[in-house]
């Protein structure tokens, strides 16, 4: 079961197609990508809002990450147009509005370690019939596993500086301890420990993808998915399901309900329905499972993002190479069970929604991405709205009054609460 919001055969002998014949019904042109509309899957009140100043604890009966809850209080309308004053959220790590009791052996001072498997996810792309299927004498297949050495150079999982931490930090511990740099210890922090697990396979059938190929006729400049046919071949249908990707991360012990994990894609994005209807870059979500005796029956929740590697040139400055990641993977540390409610907000990207989506807000804008050069390479992780932005908190709390992180001047001013669908 799925929560989320809103992707050794035999050779088969099949036709090729060669340079000057008809390209298949299925090829899009290298430039589509320009015309789309790329973006991350996901009341009017006065006074501003106010942080709480106390942690609920984590949340009770489920075996996941490690999570802490809190509030904040701010006038608004929930889903249903009725009007709300208190919203809880839970967020990664341990609270930074509480001290280590001692009683938790994940703690080191006061910083928590989080297992981050990274998983490529190769795309097989097959003919409607199953056979392995070639266009210009090449083989539609498209290799994941050559992104991870580089992904775990990126921002994402090494450190380097941020004024949000004494020490070089990661990009989400620094987006997280810039929302709470007033209320945290200088040492705490909320880390990821990557790990690379067996590389898995997701085969697709014609008629569930579209795809561009290399200047020089060889797969894959990007592949389109349909978002059904990607999330029935990533989340399992019952616990012993090792026909899909995450089934067989799971039961193969690769990823544990303690971690984040990451599907790493190359350049593989979603739409809805037709190819002109996309296109989706990455999402944050979970996989429901039953508990059982050894973990006290508790409801297992495996945290994990799909992220896709945005190669340059696709969709301009605004989304390339972990754009889509950073952007995930700050939400996941923000909302980890995308069940976080707020008012309802309207972004200066005209995005309104009315949930605790932090990249939401600002992805797409021209100042969206922040560049950071670190190890050899200039990386595009995207600025993250902060929690005093949700929650009308003026003048922010966070660091330097700031509303988005690192980059401080994306967001001037916080969100001012609308009514249901951002209507006048």
């Amino acid at each position: 079961m799925r929560v989320t919001k809103f992707l050794s055969l035999l050779l088969l002998a099949v036709p090729l197609v060669g340079y000057g014949q008809v390209p298949p019904d299925d090829q899009l042109p290298p430039g589509f990508m320009l015309n789309t509309n790329p973006h991350m899957a996901t009341a009017n009140a006065g006074g501003g809002g106010r942080l709480g100043n106390r942690s609920n604890g984590s949340v009770l009966g489920v075996d996941s990450v490690v999570n802490w809850s809190s509030s904040f209080y701010y006038p608004g309308f929930d889903s249903f147009g009725n009007t709300q004053f208190a919203w809880q959220y839970t967020m990664v790590g341990h609270s930074p509005l509480a001290q280590n009791d001692g009683s938790d052996s994940s703690w080191f001072g006061d910083t928590t370690l989080i297992g981050a498997p990274v998983i490529p996810v190769n795309l097989d792309l097959r003919n409607a019939d199953g056979t392995i299927r070639f266009v210009n004498g090449h083989r539609l297949y498209v290799d994941a596993t050559k992104l991870v050495a580089p992904i775990l150079k990126s921002p994402v999982f090494s450190k380097t500086s941020y004024d949000s931490s004494e020490d070089p930090t990661q990009f989400t511990d620094a987006v997280s301890r810039a929302e709470f740099f007033k209320k945290a210890s200088d040492d705490w922090h909320t880390l990821l420990v990557p790990r690379t697990p067996t590389p898995r396979t997701m085969v697709l059938l014609k008629g569930t993808y579209a795809f561009a190929l290399n200047s020089d006729g060889t797969c894959c400049r990007f592949v389109l998915v349909d978002e059904n046919a990607f999330v029935n071949a990533l989340f399992p249908s019952t616990p012993t399901d090792t026909t899909t990707v995450m089934g067989q991360a799971e039961n193969a012990g690769d990823i544990r309900t303690r971690d984040i994990s990451t599907f790493l894609f190359s350049d593989v994005y979603l739409y809805a329905g037709t190819t002109a209807n996309c296109c989706t870059l990455g999402f944050h979500s979970y996989d429901v499972e039953p508990g059982d005796q050894s973990n006290g029956w508790k409801e297992r929740r495996y945290v994990m993002n799909y992220s896709s590697y945005i190669s340059p040139g696709l969709f301009g400055a605004a989304f390339v190479d972990v754009t889509a990641l950073s952007h995930e993977m700050s939400e996941t540390f923000n909302d980890p069970f995308v069940n976080n409610a707020t008012p309802w907000w309207l972004a200066p990207n005209g995005v309104c929604q009315n949930n605790l989506e932090t990249g939401d807000v600002i992805e797409g804008l021209p100042n969206a991405t922040f560049p950071i050069n670190l190890n050899g390479m200039t990386w595009h992780p995207q600025n993250e709205a902060l929690v005093q932005w949700f929650a009308g908190v003026t003048p922010s709390s966070a660091i330097h009054h700031a509303y988005s992180y690192p980059d401080t001047t994306v967001l001037s001013a916080a969100a001012v609460s609308q009514k249901p669908g951002c209507k006048p």
